[in-house]
């Protein structure tokens, strides 16, 4: 199967069982979301795939590739590219220099100023900001950015770890329509997110995790309307 594939992966943090078996699948093109409370693995899962923990059991494949053997560093040639929860930007620089930081790997600077004037034009209001500190943003101004920073690394498969942690109501739609855009433009998207309801208008498919395990998966749509989905995470 194309795309990333998890099968039975079991991750532990000492004597904590932090992912049990989990198995899952992203194909092509897709938006999956990840939907959870807070410990439930979401993140784990996210550090598993850009192998900054390492599973005592099971695989993990994108594109075909075994990914365990892949150091870290090593992952964005390969189109992985992960945008932490946190946002993580350099907040003493620039936004025009944290977007440039986004081309480490690329030699050829053209490449780089192509790839960044593409994020101006998917988020105008970096544009505006380009001269400014990214430490002088708002939250869902670095939250842009970060996405944008990972975009000029040219990424197949972005990794998006709760984009929309502390942002207002308004600022997450904005953001989710972005990540929407990302994707239509033709990048594949696994998104880890807490906001289920924000996470569901977007995603083609979802899987929900508790204890380190997929508890419910399907359709995004379907899974909306699932009673228990609406009861832990819509609400009534």
């Amino acid at each position: 199967m194309s795309g990333l594939v998890v099968e039975d992966v079991d991750v532990y943090y000492g004597r904590v069982h932090a992912l049990r078996s989990l198995s899952f699948h992203v194909d092509q093109g897709e938006i999956v979301a990840l939907l959870g409370n807070n410990g439930a693995g979401k993140t784990t899962t996210m550090n598993l795939i850009s192998g900054l923990v390492k599973p005592s059991s099971g695989s993990v494949t994108w594109d075909g590739t075994d990914l365990r053997s892949v150091p870290a560093h090593d992952l964005v040639p390969r189109g992985v590219v992960h945008v932490p929860e946190g946002r993580r930007i350099f907040s003493t620089m620039t936004v025009h220099e944290n977007l440039m930081l986004g081309g480490y790997r690329v030699r050829d600077t053209s490449v780089i100023d192509e790839r960044v004037e593409r994020v101006y034009a998917l988020m105008p209001r970096l544009l505006e900001r380009r001269r400014q500190q990214g430490g002088t943003l708002s939250g869902g101004e670095q939250q842009m950015l970060a996405i944008g920073r990972a975009l000029v690394a040219d990424p197949r498969l972005l990794l998006l770890d709760e984009p929309s942690m502390g942002l207002a109501p308004l600022i997450v739609k904005q953001v989710m329509e972005i990540i929407a855009e990302v994707n239509a433009q033709g990048t594949t998207v696994l998104l880890v997110e807490q906001n289920a309801k924000a996470a569901l208008r977007i995603a083609d498919r979802a899987y929900v995790v508790e204890t380190g395990r997929v508890t419910l998966s399907g359709a995004a749509d379907e899974l909306a309307g699932d009673a228990r989905v609406v009861e832990a995470y819509l609400g009534s």
